[in-house]
């Protein structure tokens, strides 16, 4: 890792100037300092143990028979979930960078920061990791909102990843050192028949019969998983109709069609190939943060304004998708807070983070009637047939469905 000390920068700004002189203003900002580590020992740190506590919020993910809490950047905790109301906690897959999975039969697919890594979990109790796919996948550290400038003196060599950030509060930059921030700043932003499990709402991984589908910001990612010993990268797919949509946000399947959440709208995309995937049509709304899902013919969006999400009012629109070349709004609730949502029987299931999971008559798609509302904090939810699982900051909640839009917690698992 290459790193110089910030003071020597600011001593060097003008061959005249020193760095006590009269002229620079005193003054405390925040800045990003980028954590870096090697490629290398992100792969070497990849290991399976027994179970263990979180210390990172989540996703969800079930199959079958599992439940799968995905602790962004630190692993995946595997919970036998035979019986709901009793989880329990039996295996970890230690991550360092992994923000999604998917399954298919036996096999597990994870990324690892820019890795692709794929894991047999036939035995449950032998897990192990069968194939890297190395820089497979694009990962892009999120920027502090809360920071004002960004280290440039910080950098990764070409082995070396940056991961993420700390804040420091240091001396406010000025003249030359603050148009070297600016620029890195600049540069910075500008790089950025088979049994197949669920994902939530926040979903970015998805499988078609023998295609998996990732995203980054502007991709869609196409590997081949035909053989689960010899997966492949098959393709990226960029196209000109997806530039200025938007950065890419959440991805959901339904029937042969692909459903992408992104910060301005949401995209649909013809999968009827699996292996060539094209654009047909998009959804437009103001810059927000987006989830989608779909049930038939009917898409459901959280559209969440607010701090770094865009200017938008909190609500849930309901989206047309019979004719999947022209989508059309059925209907807007504004809906404070909106997360992750889900969708059973005629019930629409949004979880507004600490203003509450709200359950709504979804029978009227142009005229969504909230049922009920509960005061937990959760973010993403998945309705099976059986149950409802819902997921929170190092949390999972697991209802029983009742009468009349009611529902009953039947386990809840703390980290």
């Amino acid at each position: 890792m290459k790193t110089f000390k910030f003071i020597l920068v600011t001593c060097l700004v003008g061959v005249f100037s020193s760095c006590t002189s009269d002229d620079t203003p005193n003054e405390q900002a925040v800045f990003a300092v980028p954590i870096v580590k090697t490629l290398a020992a992100i792969r070497s740190s990849v290991n399976v143990t027994g179970a263990r506590t979180s210390e990172s919020d989540g996703k969800i993910y079930v199959t079958e028979n599992y439940l799968f809490y995905i602790a962004q950047e630190e692993g995946i905790h595997i919970f036998d979930n035979h019986n709901p109301a009793t989880p329990q906690n039996i295996a970890f897959i230690h991550l360092d960078g992994v923000h999604d999975i998917a399954v298919k039969n036996n096999t597990l697919y994870a990324d690892n920061y820019t890795d692709l890594t794929i894991f047999d979990i036939s035995d449950i109790s032998n897990i192990h990791l069968t194939q890297t796919l190395e820089n497979a996948v694009t990962f892009n550290p999120s920027y502090p909102a809360s920071a004002e400038y960004y280290d440039y003196t910080v950098t990764a060599d070409p082995d070396e990843l940056v991961v993420g950030f700390t804040l420091e509060t240091r001396n406010r930059p000025y003249g030359q050192e603050l148009i070297l921030a600016n620029d890195a700043l600049g540069a910075f932003e500008s790089s950025n028949g088979v049994s197949i499990g669920t994902g939530g709402s926040y979903a970015r991984f998805q499988i078609n019969n023998n295609a998996l589908y990732t995203i980054d910001s502007y991709q869609l990612k196409v590997f081949n998983i035909t053989d689960p010993l010899g997966a492949f990268f098959d393709k990226a797919v960029t196209m000109m109709d997806w530039f200025g949509g938007g950065q890419f946000e959440t991805l959901f399947m339904q029937k042969h069609n692909l459903f992408v959440g992104s910060t301005t709208g949401m995209h649909i995309v013809d999968a009827s190939d699996p292996f060539n995937p094209y654009f047909v049509s998009t959804f437009s709304h103001a810059t927000a943060c987006d989830p989608v899902v779909v049930f038939m013919d009917t898409a459901y969006i959280t559209v969440r304004g607010g701090n770094s999400c865009g200017a938008i009012e909190d609500q849930v629109n309901v989206i047309d998708v019979t004719d999947i070349s022209s989508p059309t709004l059925l209907s807007t609730t504004l809906v404070a807070q909106p997360y992750g949502l889900g969708f059973r029987e005629n019930i629409l299931y949004v979880c507004c983070g600490s203003e509450g999971l709200k359950v709504f008559d979804a029978s009227d798609s142009s005229n969504l009637t909230l049922r009920n509302s509960y005061p937990d904090d959760v973010t993403d939810v998945i309705p099976l047939n059986t149950h409802l699982i819902a997921v929170g900051a190092n949390k999972i909640i697991q209802y029983s469905y009742g009468a009349d839009f009611t529902l009953e917690v039947i386990s809840i698992v703390n980290f």
